[in-house]
């Protein structure tokens, strides 16, 4: 289960090369697109079409069956116009990017087709990015609702408006170069979303946003930003936004918080991240990637300003990290309380325990077989109601790389 209706409509890929490492994809086929929540958006996907260039996997399941499957994985790729390529070693491609870092790519079908001019292939990131895929109308969710917020939409993911609406809250969307400044006034919050590309794109929306932080005491809004809205925001705090040699992708980037002291696992999608080393007086780093050290997100020391690089919202990706929307309109409804985020329950005793049974296959990396870890933990969710014997036929069965109720017999 990767999550590939959710990934390949998130307006932030727009521009990309979707490459899955998951060793099969469309075994669960894709929901119907004519299905609408009750906010009126596509109820299974993040925008109201395919915003990826390309899809790369590795063995694509040509059967699929899930009760919410509609079509096929395939037939939905080419109902779009969106090429997918099927029999690519996913893995060591993502590997030789790791390594060299992200690069420009394309898709060739014709073996007998000239070298390419690799020199005059277009850099996604040279275009506006976020002006293909922003509203170009304003547009109101949840009318009538108790809190009004004003969100500007730099390539908003459609679980943004559900967890803001559901939430009690009358959203209105406008386009990234909106003049938002002069309007709000009128309502309890700001928000800007997620996007592509490169934030310098953006400079009509971090003036507007150098006028909203900068406004008299009186006049304060709380103010939350999540991956391009971090970043936009960042700039208009005085940082630098730079390009990662590789970018931040994934359902599974940890993220430490300078708060609380806490990790989350977060999910992610972005090649830029914000230089925080000139931050203005009064703004501080809220939130790190654990792993390459890079920053995911600031916080006003004083004001209700803050944002997160990462996506609380998920779809697809844990919900980690889904409590600061409602940190965001705690807020909205207390501007003159300063944020805080909450606490996790302790963590319950340690037990004291003697012995352990490790399932697994040890450490892993990818391009390693990662499916055999993945067996063992499934062997420990069964344990406690399959016999010896049949959670040994079970291991072997998934070692074996075959299908495990198909083979699944006592001995």
């Amino acid at each position: 289960m990767v999550g590939y209706p959710e990934s390949l409509t998130d307006p932030s890929y727009q521009g990309q090369i979707l490459t899955l490492t998951s060793p099969m994809v469309g075994n669960y086929g894709v929901p119907d697109r004519t299905t609408i929540d009750q906010y009126g958006l596509p109820k299974f996907f993040e925008s109201s079409k395919i915003h990826a260039s390309g899809l790369l996997v590795q063995d694509y399941s040509h059967m699929y069956s899930h009760w919410n499957a509609s079509s096929s994985l395939g037939d939905w790729l080419k109902e779009e116009g969106i090429p997918g390529l099927a029999d690519i070693d996913t893995r060591m491609l993502t590997k030789k990017i790791r390594d060299k870092g992200a690069m420009l790519g394309r898709i060739e079908i014709d073996l007998d087709a000239p070298l390419p001019d690799f020199t005059k292939m277009i850099d996604p990131n040279a275009t506006h990015l976020v002006d293909q895929v922003s509203t170009k109308e304003i547009v109101v969710y949840g009318k009538g609702n108790r809190t009004k917020v004003l969100a500007v939409d730099m390539g908003m993911k459609f679980n943004i408006i559900r967890q803001l609406v559901k939430r009690d809250v009358e959203l209105t969307v406008v386009p990234w170069n909106y003049p938002f400044a002069a309007e709000l006034k009128n309502f309890d919050g700001l928000f800007l979303s997620n996007g592509p590309g490169d934030p310098n794109m953006c400079m009509e929306t971090v003036r507007e946003l150098e006028k909203v932080i900068t406004c008299p005491e009186d006049e304060i809004k709380p103010i939350y930003g999540i991956c391009m809205g971090n970043q936009l925001i960042g700039l208009a705090a005085g940082g630098t936004a730079e390009k990662l040699p590789f970018g931040n992708r994934g359902q599974n980037q940890p993220v430490l918080n300078h708060q609380t002291g806490e990790c989350y696992i977060t999910s992610q999608n972005h090649g830029f991240a914000i230089n925080t080393t000139n931050l203005k007086p009064g703004w501080v780093t809220l939130f790190t990637n654990a792993n390459d050290g890079s920053n995911e997100g600031i916080a006003h020391e004083s004001r209700p300003y803050f944002t997160a690089q990462f996506h609380p919202e998920a779809a697809s990706g844990p919900t980690d990290t889904e409590f600061m929307f409602d940190t965001f309109l705690d807020a909205c409804r207390s501007p003159t309380e300063s944020i805080q985020f909450p606490r996790r329950k302790p963590a319950p005793p340690r037990p004291n325990v003697k012995k352990v049974l490790m399932l697994g296959s040890g450490g892993t990396s990818i391009g390693q077989a990662g499916e055999f870890d993945y067996s063992g933990g499934q062997a420990i969710k069964v344990c406690n109601f399959v016999h010896v014997s049949l959670l040994i036929s079970y291991l072997e069965t998934c070692r074996s790389h075959l299908v495990p109720r198909a083979l699944f017999h006592r001995p």
